[in-house]
């Protein structure tokens, strides 16, 4: 059995789960979602959801798990919603933003205008001696993530100084350089 698949999702005050078929719908305060899925049955029973599978055939088992956790991020997403935050290391790195349009300055000739799309809110901090942060908050985490991952693609950070776009709390692996 799926360690993951077979504990019970419990839905918050707030929130409505529905299956029509092999669609699952989930609404709630900050947004709605749906997913489809397949080689497995979901219940929503007394303030719960439950995700099943009808045999231990490889396919099912791996689906098992996987549709149990995208269903528990629809119902955390729409309740309590996803952050993400980039921090932009170097000299001269900049972020600012009017409404969805993202503009970075990452030492390229010219700036970077990103367009946020707009299920991700974005919003941007630069304090006096620290390093700027992009925050991307909405209630789909597979877009947020998506969306952070393009951010960060635009310059990803080097291992010698640690100049780029990376994830606040990300650990990088540096390098010494050259040896004198």
């Amino acid at each position: 059995m799926s360690r993951i698949g077979k504990n019970p999702i419990t839905i918050p005050a707030g929130v409505t789960v529905e299956v029509n078929g092999d669609v699952v719908k989930v609404k709630g305060k900050k947004g709605e979602l749906t997913q489809n899925f397949s080689d497995v049955t979901v219940k929503v029973e007394e303030g719960t959801v439950l995700v099943e599978r009808s045999s231990d055939d490889k396919e099912q088992r791996s689906k098992h798990g996987l549709y149990r956790a995208l269903i528990n991020n629809m119902i955390i997403g729409v309740s309590e919603g996803f952050t993400k935050q980039l921090e932009l290391v170097g000299v001269g790195y900049r972020a600012s933003n009017q409404g969805q349009k993202l503009d970075i300055a990452l030492g390229f000739s010219h700036n970077i205008v990103f367009e946020v799309v707009p299920e991700v809110t974005v919003e941007t901090v630069s304090e006096k001696g620290k390093n700027p942060i992009i925050k991307l908050t909405s209630h789909d985490k597979q877009l947020v993530g998506q969306v952070a991952a393009k951010i960060r693609s635009f310059r990803k950070p080097e291992p010698y100084k640690g100049k780029g776009v990376k994830f606040v709390g990300e650990v990088l692996r540096r390098k010494a350089g050259k040896s004198a």
